[in-house]
């Protein structure tokens, strides 16, 4: 049997290479003001769940492991005072920023880009003493190649072939933040991508477990780690294929089943991809964001009593119901992942509290006896509507038979319905309440302010490095 390979979706890789001289042509002085306002956004949430989600036990075991690589670089590895490389930094910091289901979320590729990004191009910045002038592009780059490359193949596909799009996109985008900050040429970024094709995965199988999910938080982490080394490897001459999104293999037909490969490219007056990012009041999966808002509604802000309700039926788009109904999770992530224990969580512990998702409130009978009482099913509305939505509905049904209803298409956090920068200053007091950070919330956020005049990295990351305590658990 003769098999051909399918035809490139491009000729020559022209649209690949498009897109890496459009994320290196992107300079500090082509950021408007409102760009720069975003970033700065980006990097006060994503410093804020990192350095919470660095205390956490699978954020200790990487600082572990990243112990004998101390002082192989300059870059910081949050939580300690270890030096490693860009490389070993990014991995760990990237996977304690994933590590509280709080990080930004941008809603099209169904991934998570800030923690990667972010962390990976903070690491590049500190280890090679550039400036907040070199970040910021950088930064808005990564994000630009994971918005488009989200889009191209299509996410919501993705994931249901069993790919973590986080995990999938995140190398790329990392690979265009570092070749920008190394002074990669456009053929050296496409080489990197390439690289970057031959590491691109990430199983969604910690769905379908309640236990052996650490490795979900791992997802972000890898992205890091494989954009830095791929970008860090091109730089040395290393190459890969340069059709890593429009080739016969690339990663668009690879992993799409119908991708829309002119989505690599933009018109001129489109916003980048940082302004379409949702920011997560709630630590658990950004799908049940709605739902909960939605939960909100109908308990009156969480003021009914929990033993009032007797049911509660909750329509959202396909994957909710076929990968999220867990019941008895026996992990943090597992919990976060679970509708059914997120909702009795919500009711019992406030949406947002990390306390929810202790392993004291995953053996408790009321909050589980709660989390039987959760019924999904598909609605055909927000299906349609997803990725570009994340939506929802609740039903919920008192004891005494009356119903309740609400509908939330657009989350608290997203574009749509935003959250201001003093929310996610109050966001970081939020989760270091309970904690003696080396600073606070407005004190972190007029540090970042300093950036975009050219300040250095190592003052910000010092402010939040207060060491953690023994106390700390999230498990």
């Amino acid at each position: 049997m003769t098999h051909e390979a399918p035809a490139p979706l491009a000729a020559g890789g022209e649209l690949t290479h498009r897109l890496a001289q459009t994320c290196l042509g992107l300079g500090f002085d082509d950021l408007s003001d409102a760009d720069i306002e975003q970033l700065e956004k980006l990097l006060l949430d994503h410093l804020g769940v990192a350095s919470r989600g660095c205390r956490t036990p699978w954020a200790a075991a990487l600082t572990r492991w990243a112990e004998p690589y101390r002082g192989s670089g300059g870059a910081t590895v949050l939580g300690s005072d270890i030096l490693a490389s860009a490389a070993g930094a990014a991995f760990v910091n990237a996977s304690a920023a994933h590590g509280l289901e709080l990080d930004d979320t941008h809603d099209e590729s169904v991934s998570h880009p800030g923690a990667p990004v972010i962390a990976a191009a903070l690491a590049l910045a500190q280890q090679h003493g550039l400036s907040g002038r070199a970040l910021l592009p950088a930064i808005a780059a990564g994000y630009e190649t994971i918005g488009r490359i989200g889009a191209a193949t299509g996410a919501d596909a993705v994931i249901v072939r069993g790919f973590h799009p986080t995990s999938l996109f995140s190398g790329f985008g990392v690979a265009a933040a570092a070749a920008h900050l190394l002074g990669l040429s456009a053929q050296q970024l496409c080489h990197a991508w390439g690289l970057c094709l031959s590491m691109a995965g990430g199983s969604m199988q910690f769905s379908q477990e309640s236990s052996g999910t650490t490795v979900k938080r791992l997802h972000s982490g890898y992205g890091a780690l494989h954009g830095v080394m791929a970008a860090e490897l091109a730089a040395l001459g290393i190459d890969g294929p340069l059709q890593a999104f429009d080739g016969s293999y690339g990663l668009c037909r690879n992993f799409g089943s119908a991708p829309d490969i002119r989505r690599l490219l933009k018109d001129g007056g489109e916003p980048l991809e940082i302004h379409r990012i949702s920011f997560k009041p709630y630590p658990c999966c950004r799908l049940f964001h709605s739902t909960l808002d939605a939960l909100r509604q109908v308990t009156d802000d969480f003021s009914l009593a929990p033993a009032e309700i007797a049911a509660i039926r909750v329509g959202g788009p396909a994957i909710m119901v076929s990968q999220h109904m867990i019941r008895r999770p026996a992990s943090v992530m597992a919990a976060q992942y679970s509708l059914p224990y997120t909702l009795a969580a919500a009711l019992l512990h406030g949406p947002a509290a990390l306390s929810g998702f202790s392993p004291e409130a995953m053996a408790d009978a009321d909050l589980l006896a709660l989390a039987e009482r959760v019924q999904a099913q598909e609605d055909a509305q927000m299906e349609a509507s997803f990725p570009a939505h994340f939506g929802s509905w609740v039903e919920l049904t008192t004891g005494a038979g009356a119903r309740r209803r609400a509908e939330v298409l657009d989350s608290l956090g997203t574009p749509a319905n935003p959250m201001s920068a003093q929310a996610l200053v109050e966001k970081f007091d939020q989760l270091h309440a309970d904690l003696p950070p080396a600073a606070s919330g407005r004190q972190l956020q007029a540090a970042i302010a300093t950036l975009k005049n050219d300040t250095a990295i190592g003052p910000l990351l010092a402010l939040l490095q207060s060491p953690p305590s023994d106390s700390d658990n999230e498990e």
